[in-house]
């Protein structure tokens, strides 16, 4: 009896362990996932040109974090980049939250077996991946390519789906009575979606204007094809050719620079609305 006992009481032991320690296993690994590549961004992008030839894991044994930035901000002409990218960037958001409200409250209300099938057609773009010679296509024939308007387009339409599907959810979990109490008051149509649908949906609007703008400020697949190069190269296509150049060919240290000025905008969005985007995702997935 004492020996099954030590045996009985040793298996509970080890299954507390594992159940304890698996979590701290799965960080441990995501940490080291994500953490690896951020620390060789960050420790390359503060080496003098010497000793980021090879990019390591190694801390520098001269500083020059500073030089390095300025460098890539005044040489990778990073003002015209963002400035094209907040160019298309901020209407493709605009457009994905106005579109993506308007539609998803149109789903979550109205039943009919038409409405059902148009909300399962339009959600199917998230498991469908856009065909990029098509795009291009189509743009060319609506005189859109190489254009901004035509890269907001593609970017509506290949987020505008997350946004419904999202918001859908979220619209089901509020009252009907609500809007049945407006309609009573004589509210029309527009007046209770900007004065209750819109500001209860805050908490996905959050949500999707994150997610719509980290996929589209790094974006470089489908920009590429469709803006190219030139005067409209939104960041990350100013960072492939200035990379490609003579001047930044091997300077890791210069290219590593224009990644993290890059990132700073969206890691510090992020940071802001970080307790709202899993709120929303939460609201809108579960609810």
């Amino acid at each position: 009896m004492s020996a099954l006992s030590v045996r009985s009481g040793t298996g509970l032991s080890g299954a507390r362990a594992w159940r304890f320690g698996r979590p701290a296993l799965v960080l441990l690994l995501a940490g080291l996932a994500v953490g690896v590549p951020l620390w060789l961004v960050l420790v390359t992008s503060a080496k003098p040109q010497g000793e980021a030839v090879k990019p390591n894991l190694d801390l520098p044994h001269h500083w020059q974090p500073a030089d390095n930035y300025a460098d890539a901000v005044s040489q990778g002409e990073m003002l015209r980049g963002l400035l094209n990218s907040l160019a298309v960037v901020v209407p493709s958001v605009v457009l994905v939250l106005v579109l993506g409200a308007g539609a998803a409250w149109v789903f979550a209300r109205r039943k009919s077996k038409l409405v059902s099938a148009a909300y399962a057609l339009t959600i199917s773009g998230l498991l469908l991946p856009p065909a990029v010679i098509t795009i291009v296509m189509e743009l060319r024939q609506f005189g859109l390519a190489n254009t901004r308007p035509g890269m907001i387009a593609v970017y509506t339409g290949m987020y505008l789906s997350t946004s419904i599907f999202f918001m859908t959810g979220f619209i089901r979990s509020i009252p009907a009575e609500l809007e049945e109490a407006a309609r009573m008051d004589g509210a029309r149509p527009l007046r209770i979606f900007l004065r209750i649908i819109l500001p209860l949906l805050r908490p996905v609007i959050a949500t999707a204007t994150i997610m719509v703008m980290l996929y589209a400020w790094s974006d470089i697949f489908y920009a590429f094809f469709v803006l190219g190069g030139g005067d409209a190269a939104t960041l990350p296509i100013n960072l492939y050719q200035v990379a490609s150049a003579q001047l930044y060919l091997n300077n890791w240290h210069l290219i590593f620079a224009y990644v993290v000025v890059m990132s700073l905008p969206m890691v510090a969005v992020f940071l802001v609305a970080q307790r709202k985007i899993v709120s929303g995702i939460t609201s809108g997935a579960v609810k």
